[in-house]
């Protein structure tokens, strides 16, 4: 069983980038910042390693937060049907677009387009950007905390 090859994206050995080389005691990693990690195999192989680069497409993990005014119905629908035409992002399966959780702003979106592996970082940015110019467009108010302060005096 080989978990990954030269060329894949993992998290190994508590290091996330793609691996550059594989030798007998270490493998050593590029990291997202440019940086190699050189990785004792015996730490490696003693933890859960991910492999990013084994399916063909990946899920896209977004929050999406809404001000309490917001109809959440509509929110949903629109991202939906914005999110469905980012570039790379795939059709099927289609995004997902729930409430995930509440917090005192509002309702929190969970945002889950799909995507080939490689193009998983401009999905994520373009996402993301998608998010927030539909929201603008639709005239949406950006969600804020309220306070009330009393004076007991």
């Amino acid at each position: 069983l080989r978990p990954f090859k030269v060329g894949d994206f993992v998290t190994a050995g508590g290091v996330t980038g793609t691996i550059k080389e594989i030798g007998l005691f270490v493998t050593a990693i590029n990291t997202l910042e440019n940086v190699v990690n050189l990785v004792g195999n015996n730490k490696i192989f003693s933890d859960t390693i991910q492999n990013f680069s084994v399916n063909p497409y990946r899920r896209v993990d977004l929050k999406a937060q809404l001000a309490h005014s917001v109809d959440h119905n509509e929110a949903i629908k629109l991202l939906k049907e914005r999110v469905g035409k980012v570039p790379n992002a795939l059709p099927d399966p289609a995004p997902d677009v729930e409430i995930l959780e509440f917090n005192f702003n509002g309702p929190v979106l969970a945002v889950r387009p799909y995507c080939h592996t490689d193009h998983y970082w401009q999905v994520y940015f373009d996402t993301n950007r998608v998010i927030r110019e539909s929201f603008g467009a639709a005239g949406f108010p950006v969600p804020e905390q309220h306070f009330v302060i009393r004076n007991s005096s």
